[in-house]
Order: C-alpha cells, then sequence, then structure tokens
C-alpha cells in the first residue's frame, strides 16, 4: 500500500470517528417544559408563577426572553452560564419579572427601572442554550399574562442634602439626610454608599414619617459610622444608591452623588489625664476673692482637627458668672476644657477654648468662619475662677477639669480629671 493511500484511508477512518461521535452525542436543550401557560403576576399567590424546566446536554450559556406581539424582546435572563444537567433537570420560576424597561412615550426623572413586569398580553417564550463551539438551539411556546401588578414602586424626589459632608463631629454639616417619597409598599428599600471600587456602606432608615414599607416620605440618615466611633469612609466622591423592590418583584433605583470631606473620629484628651492647679494641689486654701488657677495641656490625637470656640485660655471668671454671661453659648460639636466644683449652680460653668490664637486654624464654612486645633497639635490651657463667694456648708470642696464635647458628650477619660481640694479662708 502506498503511503498516499494510506494517508486518505487514515483522513476517511478519522471524518467517521467525528462523525459518530457527534451522533452520540447529547442533545444541548431537551426536555424543555413551561407551565402553566397563563400567570397573573399580582403577588395574591394564586397563579402567580411559571415554572420552567430544561436538561443541558453540556455546558452552555443560556437566556429565557420573551417577545410580545409587537416584537419588542424582555429578557428574563441573558447568556447566564451553566454547565450539563447531572441528575435532575434545571429549574426556574418566572414571576412575571423581566430586566427593566420602559414603555413607548414614559419616562421617569428621578429613578430608573431595573426589573419589572410584564404587561397583560400574550408573548412568545423563548428557551435558547449557546455552547462554547457557537451552536445553538431553541424551544419556543405561548404564555398569556392576564391581572399582572403594573405599578411601579416609584422614587420620587430623591434628594441628598447636603451634597458635600464632614462627618467628624464638629456641628456643621456632620450628617447626610437622604429623602425620597416612595408611591407603592414594598418589600424592600435599600440605601447605601458605594466607592469607585464598589465598596459599599449602608445607610441607616432614620423615620419621622412612614412606617419602613410603607408608601410616603422617608428618610435615611447617614453619618459615616462616626458617631459610633467606626472610621467613616476616605475623603472623596461617592454614589448614593437607593433602591426599592415591591412585593412582585419589581425594582426601581436612584443616584446621586455625595462627597465627602475632613472625615474622622475626633480623638482628644487632656494630655496624661494631669491638671496644674495653683500651689500645686491636691489640696489648696485660698482667702475669699482670690483666684484658683489652672493649667492643662489638650492633645488632638486624631486624624481631623477639631473644631473650639471662647472665651480664650487666660480668661479668669468671677465664681458667679459662666461661660454664657461673657457672651460664648453652647456650641453644637465645639470642644472646651471646662472647671467645675461641687457647689457650681450649673454643669462645668466655666469654660475656655482649647487653644490660644496661635495654636488654631481657621476654617471657612459657608461663608462663616471656625477655629480649629490642627490634626496631632497640642495647646497649653490656662484659666482661673475668682472665688467671690462660698458655700459654708461645703466648704471644703472638690473642683476638678474636664474636657467637653458640647452637646456630644464628655468622655469618661476626661472627666473629672485630677481633683483639687479647694478651701475657701473667710474673714
Amino acid at each position: 500500500m502506498s503511503i498516499r493511500t494510506f494517508l486518505t484511508l487514515s483522513l476517511i477512518s478519522l471524518v467517521l470517528m467525528v462523525a459518530l461521535t457527534a451522533c452520540g452525542e447529547d442533545a444541548l436543550l431537551s426536555d424543555v417544559s413551561c407551565y402553566p401557560n397563563h400567570i397573573t403576576p399580582n403577588a395574591d399567590h394564586d397563579t402567580d408563577v411559571l415554572k420552567i424546566q430544561y436538561d443541558l446536554g453540556r455546558r452552555a450559556y443560556i437566556s429565557i426572553y420573551f417577545d410580545d406581539q409587537d416584537g419588542r424582546r424582555y429578557y428574563f435572563r441573558d447568556h447566564i452560564p451553566h454547565g450539563p444537567s447531572i441528575e435532575d433537570p434545571y429549574q426556574v420560576y418566572f414571576a412575571g419579572v423581566v430586566a427593566g424597561y420602559t414603555l413607548p412615550g414614559e419616562t421617569f426623572e428621578d429613578f430608573v427601572v431595573e426589573r419589572r413586569v410584564l404587561q397583560d398580553g400574550v408573548y412568545t417564550w423563548t428557551i435558547e442554550a449557546l455552547d462554547e463551539t457557537g451552536v445553538t438551539e431553541q424551544v419556543t411556546g405561548t404564555l398569556t399574562i392576564t391581572e399582572a401588578d403594573t405599578t411601579l414602586p416609584e422614587l420620587r424626589g430623591f434628594s441628598i442634602h447636603p451634597p458635600k459632608f464632614t462627618p467628624n463631629r464638629d456641628g456643621i454639616d456632620d450628617r447626610v439626610t437622604i429623602g425620597v417619597h416612595l408611591t407603592k409598599d414594598v418589600n424592600e428599600l435599600l440605601v447605601y454608599v458605594e466607592d469607585e471600587e464598589g465598596t459599599r456602606y449602608h445607610v441607616e432608615w432614620s423615620e419621622k414619617l412612614t412606617p419602613f414599607h410603607e408608601a410616603g416620605r422617608h428618610e435615611f440618615d447617614y453619618d459615616a459610622g462616626v458617631d459610633r466611633g467606626v472610621d467613616p469612609p476616605p475623603d472623596g466622591v461617592y454614589t448614593v444608591t437607593m433602591q426599592a423592590q415591591d412585593m412582585i418583584g419589581q425594582w426601581t433605583k436612584a443616584t446621586g452623588a455625595l462627597t465627602i470631606e475632613n472625615g474622622g473620629v475626633p480623638r482628644v484628651y487632656i494630655l496624661n489625664s494631669e491638671v496644674e492647679w495653683i500651689n500645686d494641689g491636691p489640696a489648696v486654701s485660698l482667702p475669699l476673692s482670690s483666684t484658683l488657677y489652672f493649667t492643662l495641656t489638650v492633645e488632638n490625637d486624631s486624624q481631623v482637627p477639631i473644631r473650639t470656640s471662647g472665651p480664650p485660655p487666660g480668661v479668669v471668671y468671677d465664681s458667679d458668672q459662666n461661660y454664657a454671661t461673657l457672651g460664648e453659648y453652647t456650641q453644637s460639636g465645639v470642644f472646651r476644657v471646662a472647671i467645675h466644683c461641687e457647689t457650681s449652680p450649673i454643669d462645668h460653668p466655666w469654660r475656655w477654648a482649647v487653644g490660644g490664637p496661635d495654636d488654631l486654624v481657621e476654617i471657612i464654612h459657608h461663608g462663616e468662619s471656625y477655629h480649629y486645633l490642627p490634626a496631632g497639635a497640642r495647646a497649653r490651657v490656662t484659666g482661673g475662677i475668682r472665688f467671690v463667694d462660698y458655700v459654708a456648708a461645703r466648704n471644703p470642696q472638690y473642683c476638678y477639669a474636664s474636657l467637653i464635647h458640647e452637646d456630644v458628650e464628655i468622655s469618661m477619660v476626661n472627666y473629672r480629671v485630677d481633683p483639687v481640694q479647694l478651701r475657701i479662708e473667710a474673714p
């Protein structure tokens, strides 16, 4: 036998083997069924769902879609990879909801439709399998939809205020309110903040008007975790997303931009929990109308500047005065050094800024000037109280220093620091 004849016979044998292998290969798509052929997707638990079943002979991409009588196509599954069926056929349940679409002439300004129920009508369903070699097989049938609950959970008036915020507990733009008017009762209402890499931060619901899953006005409150002592997301621009899902499975989504600046948890201390009292304490005797002086150091051990306000260090109060009589009222988010004595008529009546002009920096917010102790900085604070009166029944009494975060907290580490026993020597 010549070499040419041998090669010819070998090629014929190879072709026959391939053909025989192909003939013996399982069908790509088989045993397809969709039942029933009529559904009413309205969440009444009666004929709401279509059961789809099929077998795959080998690995393939599955698409399931519906064509209406005008030729418009709606996808339920779009090229989803599946391995071959092993023992049982694939089963999937279709509740009438497909990828989001809009009807002719329909527009939505505040939100987009991600998933939507098909409108009432007659549709041609198609189950399509595409294997890795490009072979495609399809099976089709007819589905009728009636009594569908086509009302969308619309997200109207979606808003983010303020669009730029500084989560650092300084009392200025520390929180964001995310609001919406929901037009329909829902199964889920989600809000999250997302960075460019896809990292998500959950936003808590802060209801003031409407029960959580009911139609009406809703508000979500976002502090970036700072109120719980958690460092906020890094400064930058984020996307705020709100999603609503109704009982049928329709999804709507609204998005907006949010900028985070100067974010961080303030961590501020009276350095070493030490106060230098006049005459070195821990017990001091002063004639009436004399002054109890103190000196301490404030340390800003956080990554953010801390806001403060006057009066400045060095101010001496009369004991019958307080910060309000000097025109320095409580300001939410402001840090102040304070002195309290057991006979003080109000809580921590004598207060000072946590630094002087050389220690603080000016920052402008909304056209207003505010003063801050920079991150990592220390400042020496001095002051005094001239005791022009006293309570004989509480003489001596204890006085101590605290570092107050006004309208926020006095952390235990900064409360009742280094008490001194004070005796007023009356004539």
